[in-house]
């Protein structure tokens, strides 16, 4: 375990025989103690002006469409510990962030009336020097004529979810000589293989908004594409991909019209290509200010072959195209997708600044394929990167107007939040399909809400969802029988529960699937049911250390906000009350 084994050994208090559902009574189990009242919650909304900070910035916090009572506080925490707290008027204010990297903080602001606290406002903040540590990756797909208030809006909608590196999906010209050059200078105008229209304005103006938030600006591209003219722009026939050993039928995929052309493939592990695609993508990093480079892949290609008739291995090739890419632009950050997993090994070796997974249902279809997906990459990374996965949502629903499930999109997020990944799918709107300009799919106003809580909750307990220790087995207990508890990932009429440890702490996480009529994560036709809240559970947990406290927080309760739970231990258990579980709640036992 990584040198954690003395933190917290867990052992069985379930009885054989028992049903998940079924309620564990008897003398070992110590009375389980009520709760202190809940704070009540308004929801204010509240921004910072960037999505991420250095350590040491000041951030400024701004109260929308509101105003704050006389009297109102702010306490800013890390965890569940108080580092600072004050009394704040107006709907400005600002705060020095702490001098420590990688951290992120909960900004509660709260105010009394009498005895009762009322909490106003929550925000996450996240202070750190380097974007890849916790990659929160969105992105952008039409760079048709826009002004600048539209741009504004669609980064600020972006910063406020605390997005911190940007795709810039389908912003090139030819996938082999990405952006044009027109007597020296970047064309004013190109068309992308659909024939849309980009234009060089929007794409300038895009990464000027993003780096003014503090996001990355990474540019997409395929590793392998080449147009149908591309002999004719210097790239060589021994460099293509083949289907045969003869070199007489080129691999490519085929795009009818209103595509430009077919998208043939080249070798990634040919240092000739290599060499020519550098010199391409640094024409992109002279002209623009992108901070990296977004690889993509096509997935398993079957039985392929080199032009000298040898077998081309394309899991295998990645490797040295990442690194050749990196020793070209050392100072540009690259990350690579794995279609389905395909070649991560290969990819994780190359050290890319984070893993990032396209998942498609054909291979990962359940809740617990994407946590499957997510401790993968830990054992690929050696547990130093984190994770990112492109997975859309009502896959089959997008394919017309219509509105996203709010149920399946929340249990999906709260599965590879709590798992320490990240989920790409906020651009100019939400994703439901791999075509990224597809936005048949809107969200209704319950989704946008819940999501802004989610991704301040990400952030804000970043240390515990995505900072190390290891995933442990919890056996929870239900006292009362509110929870049927499941060590399986959205296995339906259970709660999930996830236990992760740390060095003088346990984190359990509670997912609830109690109502779920599907373990399908994609949720195609949109049909996923809202579970029902639970309120009021009495658990316990078998410990060998002496708990200290114990603390919940959700992103469906009082904005995410920490509150501490009294607990009764004794006869090797812990017992306490949950007090809400909607989608998800995070509970921590600390030592």
């Amino acid at each position: 375990m990584r040198g954690l084994k003395n933190i917290l050994v867990i052992t069985l208090v379930l009885l054989v025989g028992c049903k998940d559902n079924e309620s564990v009574q008897g003398g070992n189990v110590p009375e389980v103690p009520s709760n202190p009242e809940m704070p009540a919650y308004s929801n204010v909304f509240i921004s910072t002006d960037k999505a991420a900070y250095a350590p040491g910035d000041k951030v400024l916090f701004t109260i929308e469409g509101s105003s704050l009572p006389a009297g109102a506080m702010v306490r800013y925490k890390h965890l569940n510990d108080v580092i600072r707290e004050e009394t704040i008027s107006g709907v400005n204010w600002e705060w020095s962030t702490p001098t420590n990297d990688f951290k992120g903080y909960v900004a509660e602001v709260f105010s009394f009336e009498g005895d009762q606290e009322t909490i106003l406002a929550t925000i996450g903040i996240d202070v750190s020097s380097d974007w890849t540590k916790f990659p929160r990756y969105g992105f952008l797909s039409d760079y048709g004529i826009k002004s600048d208030a539209e741009i504004q809006s669609v980064i600020d909608n972006l910063q406020r979810h605390h997005i911190n590196g940007l795709q810039f999906y389908d912003w090139h010209n030819k996938h082999h000589k990405p952006l044009p050059i027109v007597n020296g200078k970047p064309a004013s105008q190109w068309k992308d293989i659909i024939n849309k229209d980009v234009y060089l304005s929007t794409v300038e103006s895009y990464i000027d908004a993003a780096h003014a938030a503090n996001m990355k600006a990474m540019f997409y591209n395929l590793i392998f594409g080449a147009w149908d003219d591309a002999e004719a722009d210097g790239v060589g026939k021994e460099w293509f991909v083949y289907k045969d050993n003869t070199h007489s039928n080129r691999d490519f995929h085929p795009l009818g019209a209103p595509f430009l052309s077919n998208l043939y493939l080249l070798d990634p592990s040919n240092p000739l290509w290599q060499a020519y695609i550098a010199v391409e993508n640094d024409v992109v990093y002279q002209n623009l200010a992108f901070d990296g480079y977004h690889m993509d892949q096509l997935g398993d290609r079957g039985d392929t072959y080199k032009y000298d008739g040898s077998r081309l291995y394309l899991n295998q090739s990645y490797q040295s195209f990442i690194e050749a890419m990196k020793q070209a632009a050392p100072e540009k950050d690259v990350v690579m997708n794995a279609v389905s997993q395909y070649g991560q090994q290969n990819i994780a070796q190359a050290s890319p600044d984070f893993l990032y997974t396209e998942v498609w249902t054909w291979s990962y279809k359940s809740y617990n394929d994407l946590a499957g997906i997510i401790k993968q990459n830990n054992v690929y990374s050696n547990y130093k990167k984190n994770t990112v996965l492109a997975a859309y949502m009502n896959y089959d629903l997008a394919d017309n107007k219509g509105y996203f499930n709010t149920p399946a999109v929340l249990m999906t997020n709260a599965v590879i939040f709590a798992h320490g990944g990240a989920h790409l799918e906020l651009g100019e709107h939400m994703l439901g399909k791999e075509y990224f300009p597809n936005s048949n799919l809107a969200m209704r106003p319950d989704l946008k809400s819940a999501m802004v809580e989610y991704y301040d909750f990400l952030v804000g307990y970043e240390n515990v969802l995505r900072d190390g220790g290891e995933f442990n087995t919890v056996d929870v207990t239900s006292i009362d029988g509110k929870l049927p508890v499941s060590k399986v990932v959205g296995t339906t009429g259970t709660v999930s529960v996830i236990g992760r440890e740390f060095e003088g702490s346990q984190i359990i996480h509670f997912i609830n699937f109690k109502d779920a009529n599907s373990s399908e994560w994609r949720d195609d036709t949109g049909s996923q049911s809202v579970p029902g809240l639970i309120s009021d559970a009495k658990v316990s947990v078998a410990v060998e250390n002496t708990v200290s406290k114990i603390w919940v927080a959700s992103p469906d309760i009082i904005g995410g906000a920490s509150w501490e739970l009294n607990f009764n231990q004794g006869n090797g258990v812990v017992t306490f009350t949950l007090p809400r579980l909607k989608y998800w709640s995070m509970v921590v036992i600390e030592y």
